[in-house]
């Protein structure tokens, strides 16, 4: 995963593309395509769906670099802003279609639950490499603290912390 991008890197990238360079919307995509797609798809539940909300936001970004705001937050914030908005209006488009009209409250509660489980992606994609191990060892591979530790190569405390830390960021979503 792309990691947080400099404030600095964020201004030159608008810059080139209120200039029109695709080259900069090709390094952007580059960048950035995993962590939209990924949030996408897993608010939406479908890979087609999520290809779609990719396009929209990489496209709304070419059409519209100067919407990017620097002093509200990084592009990675942004993007991540954009492919939320695009992913609930899909969503709400969907439940219209085929709405239940005996469980109005259906649709808030799969936004909710869709939201919810994007922040986490996103704060698991965005915390630090030595963090995202130890809880990928512990909660994905099954290892305890002290294979964690061993396979990190670090101390037992060390690997505790660290998943703690782990925990206490994604308690955040």
């Amino acid at each position: 995963m792309a990691e947080n991008a400099p404030p600095r890197w964020d201004r030159r990238m608008q810059q080139r593309l209120s200039r029109g360079e695709a080259a900069a919307l090709g390094e952007m995509y580059d960048r950035f395509a995993a962590l939209v797609h990924s949030q996408a798809s897993r608010m939406l539940d479908d890979e087609d769906a999520a290809d779609a909300v990719t396009r929209e936001v990489f496209g709304y970004v070419w059409e519209n670099p100067d919407m990017y705001d620097p002093k509200q937050g990084s592009m990675r914030a942004w993007l991540a802003f954009l492919t939320h908005r695009e992913s609930v209006r899909r969503l709400r488009a969907e439940a219209a279609d085929g709405e239940d009209p005996d469980d109005p409250g259906a649709l808030d509660e799969r936004v909710r639950r869709a939201t919810a489980a994007a922040r986490a992606d996103y704060i698991v994609a965005s915390m630090p490499a030595p963090l995202r191990a130890a809880l990928e060892l512990a909660y994905v591979q099954r290892r305890d603290y002290r294979q964690t530790a061993a396979d990190l190569g670090v101390t037992a405390d060390e690997a505790r912390r660290r998943l703690r830390l782990g925990l206490q960021l994604l308690s955040t979503a």
